[in-house]
């Protein structure tokens, strides 16, 4: 009988895959993250389906859509006592914890439940001197966030008797806003680093809904982001660069110090002979904009945002050095581990397990296409607007319909719904918006059928804005 694998997720937050060298980075390299792909997999197409931190994590952690977990924006918690992986694992004979960024509400009915150990930063964390909160209530630890968590973490395991496999959440904070480092790590970006393609993106053929948020650099940062006064006399322009380098010396800094605890957790599975049975995985909650288009922060199901990095390892079962290319989502992640651990599914789980795929035996056709959804419009302080959209290989169609729906962390103002539409295969930077050329037509209406039917499957409910497409 083969031995069923011990389970490491570590989750970041805020980590763009572009700032990892197993993904090609220009900024920064990152070598025990990409140990992790060079000893099993790399997944070039994995999306968050609602890029903000609260819902991506409680997809990750339930297998559903935001509308079907409850958990749409950052001021909706979870109902912890829904079926989630872990509580399939458990039931199954596995140990289970969860240390680290949980950021799905507090209190009775949000702490974690169906662990065995937990021991959770309450909401988004402090980089120093964290408080915790566990069963036995709330405390400070001394030290920097990252070490600490990894060491909450691998204790607890090598705490644990007998031969029960185990599974354990790291949820790191970093690299998420404020961006401070560790004493390690200050000033290790400190030489400029260059600026993306799309920088001084214009904003030409993009909605109003788009221009409207508030996630420039040049503008949107602030004080506690940057640390210190810009210099005196500069343009626009010049601020927005400035910016940019104190942005990404305080954030690439962060995810330093996440590699090395990365590092840290492989050479503790190496120590203990469990590294070739385990499946490890790294992933963050959702994309980032790095200075790309001008912006920073996520929300948005431009790419930059949507797209996830996740690599995983286990050497016992799988293949080294590969690369995934289909389209996959973090819902998908739930009943992919649990087909690794050989455990059943919960039937109220919406994705599609990839593990078989990873095994040379698919047992589903690849995704045509995945749905996205943001919720959280109009927030009091990036004022991201409401949008919902589907993606396929080649296009991606975005409605954005402005509409809080009265959610809890929206704003009260509804704007009018707008579309746009972009040809990645012509366009990978997502500058040109084609929606509205006579070109792209068939396209356009072909994508609003497809993406009606997506939601019709997943049980979403379109807005009262969109007209039903021609033929569904």
């Amino acid at each position: 009988m083969t031995r069923r694998p011990n389970i490491v997720m570590i989750l970041t937050d805020d980590h763009a895959s572009h700032s990892i060298g197993a993904y090609g980075s220009v900024v920064n390299r990152t070598p025990r993250i990409d140990e992790i792909a060079e000893n099993g997999w790399r997944f070039d197409n994995c999306f968050a389906t609602n890029a903000l931190c609260s819902p991506s994590r409680a997809s990750i952690l339930t297998g559903t859509y935001s509308h079907v977990n409850g958990v749409t924006t950052l001021v909706t918690p979870i109902d912890a006592s829904q079926p989630t992986f872990i509580s399939q694992l458990r039931e199954a004979g596995y140990r289970t914890a969860m240390i680290g960024k949980w950021h799905m509400g507090d209190g009775a009915g949000h702490d974690p439940q169906h662990f065995d150990y937990w021991d959770v930063v309450i909401e988004q964390g402090e980089y120093w001197n964290p408080r915790f909160l566990s069963a036995d209530g709330l405390r400070t630890v001394e030290g920097y966030a990252t070490n600490i968590i990894t060491d909450l973490a691998l204790n607890w395991v090598d705490s644990l008797d007998g031969d029960d496999p185990w599974c354990v959440l790291i949820y790191h904070k970093a690299p998420h806003r404020p961006w401070e480092p560790d004493d390690k790590h200050q000033g290790m970006y400190a030489d400029p680093v260059p600026l993306p393609e799309t920088f001084h993106d214009d904003y030409a053929t993009r909605s109003s809904s788009a221009r409207r948020a508030a996630v420039r650099l040049a503008e949107n940062l602030n004080e506690e982001d940057l640390k210190l006064a810009p210099p005196e006399g500069l343009s626009y322009d010049e601020l927005a660069i400035w910016k940019y380098q104190r942005f990404m010396e305080d954030y690439l800094a962060c995810v330093a110090s996440v590699d090395d605890n990365v590092g840290r957790v492989i050479d503790w599975l190496r120590q203990r002979g469990d590294f070739d049975d385990t499946l490890l995985m790294y992933a963050s909650d959702q994309g980032f904009f790095l200075g790309d288009h001008g912006w920073f922060d996520k929300r948005f199901m431009y790419e930059e945002s949507l797209r996830m990095p996740f690599v995983l390892s286990y050497p016992r079962r799988l293949a080294a050095g590969a690369v995934f290319s289909d389209m996959v989502t973090n819902v998908d992640f739930a009943q992919t581990i649990l087909d690794a651990a050989d455990v059943p599914h919960h039937p109220r789980m919406q994705g599609r397990s990839f593990w078989p795929d990873l095994l040379g035996t698919p047992g589903q056709p690849p995704a045509e296409g995945i749905y996205y959804r943001y919720w959280e419009h109009d927030d009091k302080f990036h004022k991201a607007p409401a949008h919902y959209g589907y993606r396929t290989e080649r296009y991606k169609l975005i409605y954005f319909y402005n509409d809080g729906l009265g959610l809890p962390g929206t704003g009260p103002f509804t704007y009018p719904p707008e579309w746009e539409l972009y040809d990645m295969a012509a366009d990978p930077h997502e500058l040109r918006n084609v929606y509205d050329d006579p070109a792209y037509r068939e396209i356009r209406e072909d994508l609003k059928a497809a993406m009606w039917r997506e939601q019709a499957r997943l049980g979403d409910k379109p807005h009262r804005s969109q007209p039903r497409p021609a033929g569904v």
